[in-house]
């Protein structure tokens, strides 16, 4: 039984009500003669005297009730803390008596063979493929963590929950292990199927078991941890699929230059978004002529190095989100002014540069800009707040 200050919580409880059921605050009768002739306009001396009195009555009375409210309101306090108290009891003796019912579960006394095969049963039934977190195989691995290691460890019934695909689209997240079964072996029969795909390489990994030009319906491709210098991503992405329109590759390091880029060509001319980090200006230039259909651009710099930008127009970004570290604001500065997209709807810039050539970006652009946002140390004044509205009286402006 809980106890507060060795006192069973049970018996506070019981007194309380005691107290309760039996109390009722009792009203003092506050009538006199005075009460009610209204406001009085001439009082006798000796009415006067009287009446002081019962001024001086109210005074102890109003004082006692003001201790009994003050003494009131702290027993309230010290009852809404003992409520408290026993709450957080209540989720803590839940939380123990599931655990030790756990304990007794038969499903989690079967051996691993009988759980795994329990557990191909529990397959959706239905007719598309969906990585519901409430249906097998995902909701079981969220049960516990034996039933996660064992569907984790159970290839076979990832197979059969694909196999329930029947030529449907699939989007895809691979992790690092196993690599070889799940990235070469699991996903061969429903290459024509994955048409988004997420990837993640080990550190230090240089020979991924996927070549993505080997995938004909893939659309959406992002891959984390790869070394983009490594032969192994050269060999891996030179020969994206016609059907490619997304690539995120932000998540690899080193960050992609000039040279890296241009090796890489072939696979940007059907892109129409990209999120990538880059580490020379002339690399964003050039990857903006190289991608023709580009709608949607994310990019991370971190110049290092000032560099002789030609002018160029890109006509079809209309996303252009952008963040520069601390080596990279003058060069952010003069990107900007190289740049022109006529047809920009929505900028984001986050940089720990304080003030950048938008405006003079965006009277050059002159594009339909809808939305503006800053955020990092990017500040604009009251003067560049009134050139932006004038430039485009229709904009929306987000300092974060």
């Amino acid at each position: 039984m809980q106890t507060v200050n060795s006192i069973p919580a049970s018996d506070i409880i019981d007194a309380l009500q005691n107290i309760l059921d039996h109390s009722k605050a009792l009203m003092p009768d506050l009538g006199t003669p005075y009460s009610k002739t209204g406001f009085p306009t001439n009082v006798h001396p000796a009415e006067g005297k009287s009446i002081s009195a019962i001024v001086s009555e109210r005074e102890q009375q109003l004082d006692t009730v003001l201790r009994d409210v003050s003494a009131l309101e702290t027993v309230m306090v010290g009852i809404k803390n003992l409520h408290q108290s026993l709450v957080e009891q209540k989720h803590k003796i839940i939380q123990s008596k599931l655990l030790h019912v756990g304990f007794m579960s038969v499903a989690v006394r079967l051996p691993t063979e009988t759980l795994s095969q329990i557990f191909h049963y529990c397959l959706p039934e239905h007719e598309y493929l969906s990585p519901a977190l409430k249906q097998a195989p995902m909701l079981l691995t969220s049960i516990c963590r034996r039933w996660r290691e064992v569907a984790v460890g159970m290839p076979s019934l990832w197979c059969r929950w694909l196999q329930r695909s029947r030529g449907h689209p699939i989007s895809l997240a691979l992790g690092s292990q196993p690599s070889v079964y799940l990235r070469r072996h699991l996903i061969q029969p429903y290459i024509n199927q994955i048409r988004s795909l997420l990837v993640f390489f080990s550190r230090g990994e240089r020979r991924p078991e996927i070549v993505f030009g080997d995938l004909p319906a893939l659309q959406e491709l992002t891959i984390s941890g790869l070394d983009p210098y490594s032969p192994a991503f050269v060999r891996s992405i030179w020969f994206l699929p016609s059907t490619m329109r997304s690539l995120n590759v932000m998540n690899m390091r080193p960050h992609f230059d000039l040279e890296l880029i241009n090796s890489c060509r072939l696979m940007w001319a059907n892109l129409t978004n990209v999120e990538i980090a880059i580490s020379e200006p002339n690399a964003v230039l050039l990857l903006l002529q190289l991608c023709p259909n580009l709608s949607s651009f994310t990019l991370h710099v971190d110049f290092n190095l000032a560099q002789d930008l030609e002018p160029h127009t890109h006509t079809g970004v209309q996303t252009l989100r952008i963040a520069g570290a601390y080596s990279a604001t003058g060069i952010l500065s003069d990107l900007f002014n190289a740049l022109s997209l006529p047809n920009l709807r929505v900028l984001e810039v986050l940089s720990d540069h304080h003030t950048l050539p938008l405006v003079a970006f965006l009277a050059r652009s002159k594009c339909p800009l809808e939305s503006l946002i800053l955020g990092g140390r990017v500040r604009m004044t009251d003067l560049e707040r009134t050139e932006y509205i004038a430039l485009i009286p229709s904009i929306d402006i987000v300092e974060e």
